[in-house]
């Protein structure tokens, strides 16, 4: 039931402007920062952190920054402090420390600074995994969200898991997503 006067709601539509608008308005390169997060990893055995760097390159953005940080909750908070306030980052992608081990610290320290968390990107990664994997989704506890208008995603270490989070639901809507979190000049999107 709609109310006198009252607008109707169109599903997809975001601030007056339906998703198609949107995407049309969103930048077609975004700089990114890539994050591996890991107490064992090295340069040399990074798999994850490679197919990152390589699959934002072929879509056509730009990976400013790249590093690996040990599985601690300070030095995450700590490094996504830093990159979400540098201005040559618009968003990052972290990978590893999502489990459920005691090591894990990943998800706590992330979602303890995110202003606004894309719950969706969680639930649909883990119904994407149950695809693939199985019952053993529901351990992955990847998460995206904004930061100063700085989007992150928290990935699995899996190289296999990135590939999947990349192709199905990063790199379709990086540009969008990034152009809905950045605070605009007119103070609205």
């Amino acid at each position: 039931m709609q109310l006198p006067g009252a607008r109707p709601i169109v599903v997809g539509q975001i601030a007056g402007m339906g998703v198609h608008e949107h995407k049309k308005a969103a930048p077609r390169t975004v700089a990114c920062a890539v994050v591996t997060i890991s107490d064992t990893r090295t340069v040399d055995d990074d798999t994850s952190g490679a197919h990152i760097r390589a699959a934002l390159g072929d879509a056509g953005h730009r990976v400013t920054s790249s590093e690996i940080i040990r599985d601690d909750a300070a030095g995450i908070v700590a490094c996504a402090r830093r990159l979400a306030a540098a201005d040559s980052v618009e968003a990052v992608i972290m990978s590893g420390g999502t489990g459920v081990s005691p090591r894990d610290n990943t998800y706590e320290a992330l979602t303890g600074l995110l202003t606004r968390r894309i719950d969706g990107f969680g639930e649909l990664f883990r119904h994407l995994s149950f695809e693939e994997i199985g019952a053993a989704a529901m351990l992955s506890r990847a998460v995206a969200g904004v930061l100063d208008g700085t989007v992150f995603f928290a990935l699995p270490g899996s190289t296999a898991a990135c590939r999947l989070a990349l192709e199905r639901l990063i790199l379709p809507e990086l540009g969008h997503v990034v152009h809905i979190a950045r605070p605009s000049e007119d103070g609205g999107t």
